[in-house]
């Protein structure tokens, strides 16, 4: 084995994250299938026709916190789930409850946090 064929062996990747300041999901879930709700581990909504799950995606990731933040006192949603480290923040609720949170966040991170965001989409 010559020398080439040792370093071409053991070759590295090496992965880094530049966090912008941007939103780059946000996904309204209108009545989702209740086997969802379970496969996430959130609490279903009785009223399966009437829920929606939100589905949102922040850097830098710390600043899900203040997301999820603002989605709970924008409208009656639920938190689902939030994570600092990933950026990633779940919320339930009506769909009117959820699109009103996520709105809430894409203008709150756009106008008071300067960030970029996408627009929302919805299944």
């Amino acid at each position: 084995m010559s020398f080439d064929d040792k370093n071409e062996a053991k070759q590295r990747i090496i992965q880094e994250l530049v966090p912008g300041k941007q939103i780059s999901l946000a996904h309204i879930i209108a009545s989702p299938d209740p086997v969802l709700y379970e496969k996430l581990g959130l609490d279903p909504a009785v009223d399966y026709s009437q829920s929606a799950i939100g589905v949102m995606t922040i850097s830098p990731a710390e600043t899900a916190i203040i997301i999820a933040d603002v989605a709970i006192k924008a409208s009656g949603v639920s938190l689902g789930f939030v994570d600092r480290f990933s950026g990633s923040v779940i919320i339930t609720g009506t769909v009117s409850e959820v699109e009103a949170a996520t709105q809430a966040v894409l203008d709150y991170s756009e106008n008071k946090l300067g960030f970029t965001v996408c627009p929302v989409t919805k299944t």
